[in-house]
């Protein structure tokens, strides 16, 4: 804990705060969020946000705020300031996510609603609090069910002269959390060379510009033409090597180690292991087999299912990083709908499946993904240069 968080927590105990344990179902009630009777998860669901498909749906993921898919507004009955609670996974249950937006359910979870005035620092305050009581307690065997957690207890701050919940201090808490934040983040971009002055004044040292290349990329996006290739004409495909959890240790080396997570770009942890016939060679698109995360894997790296799948591309000449992240995202928007957690994909599988890519002269335009990507890349940093100079501005961050 920082010292500005414990002079926080200090002045709150010293005006009459403390923190007690209190029943759950107390203050939290479970939304009601059916969705539409005839729902069809391929044709009504979307794994990217998208105009027609602009509703964050909550499901069995570890990562991404609980979200793995978006769908049409009009299909869900939807809630906002809540928390999601995911109660069936073989990684995810337990997870509590804070979902200030309209949101939907799609399985395997249900939203929560405080009964008191919430903010979106109040609502990551409350999902930490009650992830804290619940993540150890529930697992893919025993599902983390309304039933069972609105009995479990929490610990919220509250004011000992009206026993009532003390959101004040929460609201501080996160803010003073955020500020530690965006102050490491400073720090990190000054020492690594990605700005050249210290923010407000934040300008990036990479170069915004974007090339010819990059920005015919962006203007043609919408007319250009793509095309469904078979995944087997493009990559070659192998399942990777199956190293245990139990038989590495966590943060011993330098080697990537997958699971199938969204998090981290899949990486559990970083190992070092003496046989090397586990090692998997990189400049792959990675498939988490079991849960269809999608990634790109610069670097060798070490797999923890013989399910997952590396997908190596047959050009070599096109085996660079922006291509393959092009290549990822295809892939996803592709596949991404077709394969779930009951529905897993596999090396015999792909081999039926197509992807849709950019086309030029009857041929995959790889080179298109690549400025598409970098562009893209661009376009993000900048996006990110915006909002560390309006966070700064709102924290009033010298």
């Amino acid at each position: 804990m920082s010292s500005r968080l414990e002079v926080l927590e200090n002045n709150f105990k010293k005006n009459g705060g403390c923190f007690k344990e209190v029943k759950v179902g107390k203050y939290f009630t479970k939304i009601n969020t059916p969705r539409k009777k005839d729902f069809n998860k391929a044709s009504d669901t979307r794994p990217i946000q998208s105009k027609e498909f602009s509703l964050p749906l909550v499901t069995a993921t570890h990562g991404d705020n609980g979200i793995m898919y978006y769908g049409r507004a009009e299909d869900w009955v939807t809630e906002s300031m809540t928390l999601s609670v995911i109660q069936n996974g073989a990684i995810a249950t337990g997870d509590v996510y804070p979902q200030p937006q309209e949101t939907g359910v799609i399985w395997d979870g249900y939203l929560i609603k405080p009964s008191f005035d919430t903010s979106e620092r109040i609502l990551i305050y409350l999902a930490s609090a009650l992830e804290k009581t619940i993540k150890l307690k529930f697992s893919y065997d025993n599902k983390a069910i309304w039933q069972k957690v609105k009995q479990e207890y929490i610990s919220l701050p509250i004011n000992s002269h009206s026993n009532e919940i003390n959101i004040d201090f929460m609201e501080d808490y996160i803010r003073e959390i955020e500020e530690n934040y965006i102050r490491e983040i400073d720090r990190f971009l000054l020492s690594s060379g990605l700005i050249i002055c210290s923010l407000p004044e934040i300008n990036l040292a990479t170069n915004f510009e974007a090339t010819k290349e990059e920005i015919l990329a962006i203007e043609s996006l919408k007319t250009k033409e793509f095309k469904k290739f078979k995944v087997t004409d493009i990559f070659n495909i192998k399942n990777t090597s199956n190293l245990l959890s139990r038989d590495i240790k966590e943060n011993s080396g330098l080697v990537p180690y997958l699971c199938a997570s969204a998090e981290n770009n899949g990486v559990s942890s970083y190992i070092s292991y003496d046989d090397s016939s586990f090692l998997n060679k990189g400049n792959c698109v990675f498939i988490g087999g079991k849960t269809f995360v999608v990634s790109y894997q610069e670097k060798d790296f070490f797999s923890n299912d013989s399910h997952n799948l590396a997908l190596y591309l047959k050009e070599k000449k096109y085996s660079n990083q922006n291509i393959f992240l092009g290549l990822a995202t295809c892939i996803n928007l592709s596949l991404g709908h077709k394969y779930s957690w009951g529905n897993s994909i596999s090396s015999q599988k792909i081999k039926h499946d197509f992807v849709t890519l950019p086309l030029e002269n009857g041929q995959p335009d790889f080179e298109f993904l690549g400025h598409l990507a970098s562009a893209l890349k661009k376009l993000v940093l900048k996006s990110f240069n915006n909002f560390m100079t309006a966070k700064k501005s709102e924290l009033k961050i010298q």
